[in-house]
């Protein structure tokens, strides 16, 4: 009983210690987002006998192109994950209802593409952009997002499908319902927590993007991390205006994430326990 016991205060002490520095950046960031700029690079470094001030913010918001970034952001990561879902459920409903022998070894090539790295592709895509002016466009970007994360949406839609009784859909169809109300009717409402999470899961991949944001945008379709990149100058990085930046880019998708924490577990741990 002693041992147990002892065993599980360490587990918490551990699991303390990991959400702690897990949390720490983030919190760090924050606190920097309230420094003027001089003492966001003090040291020793001040954790709360600062000056607190609002500055950075009214000047991220009033000085910066902030409210373009945030429209361009919602628009590439809501364009892309919905385009995302269109081509990803219709791929793993085929892969999860009707294998072949190539089911497997396909989902394994699509996972295998992700093991790119990205800067490996720049120069073909980049001058393929170039030559179809997708260069600076939401929708440029868009497809960029779509393929890069339709594989992750194709692994998690075919593992939360295979959790569906396949019975279930085949009595549908001797009902008379046709592919499209089998899919829309009958699995997607079984199959809503995984769709959910999937979902949030590529949107906020998509959100977090900064690679190609950086690489294929310039003004029209920046989001905001080419928005954040934008406060690292000649002159220096300014990191309270940066760290104000960052908390206002990252702040929708925790909001969502927090409001969706359940669904998103629900959809994440679907099938995983009998």
């Amino acid at each position: 009983m002693m041992r147990s016991r002892s065993s599980s205060i360490l587990l918490t002490a551990l699991a303390w210690v990991a959400a702690i520095t897990i949390a720490f950046p983030l919190l760090w960031t924050l606190l920097t987002s309230f420094k003027p700029e001089l003492e966001a690079v003090a040291f020793p470094p001040r954790f709360v006998r600062f000056s607190w001030t609002l500055e950075n913010y009214r000047d991220v918001v009033t000085g910066g192109d902030y409210a373009d970034a945030l429209r361009n952001s919602i628009l590439v990561a809501g364009g892309s994950s919905a385009l995302v879902l269109l081509l990803g459920v219709p791929a793993a409903w085929a892969m999860a209802f009707a294998p072949t022998r190539h089911t497997r070894g396909l989902l394994l090539w699509m996972l295998s593409t992700k093991m790119l790295p990205p800067v490996g592709a720049l120069i073909p895509i980049f001058l393929f952009y170039r030559d179809w002016s997708l260069l600076d466009t939401h929708l440029g970007v868009i497809l960029l997002l779509a393929a890069g994360n339709l594989p992750i949406a194709v692994w998690m839609l075919y593992a939360n499908f295979k959790e569906v009784p396949a019975e279930i859909l085949e009595a549908a169809r001797m009902d008379g319902a046709s592919l499209l109300q089998e899919v829309l009717v009958v699995l997607a409402p079984m199959a809503l927590p995984g769709l959910a999470s999937t979902f949030f899961l590529i949107f906020t991949l998509a959100w977090n993007e900064s690679f190609w944001s950086l690489n294929v945008t310039s003004t029209d379709a920046a989001p905001l991390t080419a928005f954040i990149a934008a406060f690292s100058s000649p002159q220096g990085l300014f990191w309270a205006k940066l760290s104000a930046a960052s908390m206002l880019s990252i702040a929708p998708v925790v909001v969502i994430g927090w409001l969706c924490q359940r669904q998103l577990v629900r959809g994440l741990t679907f099938g995983a326990v009998k």
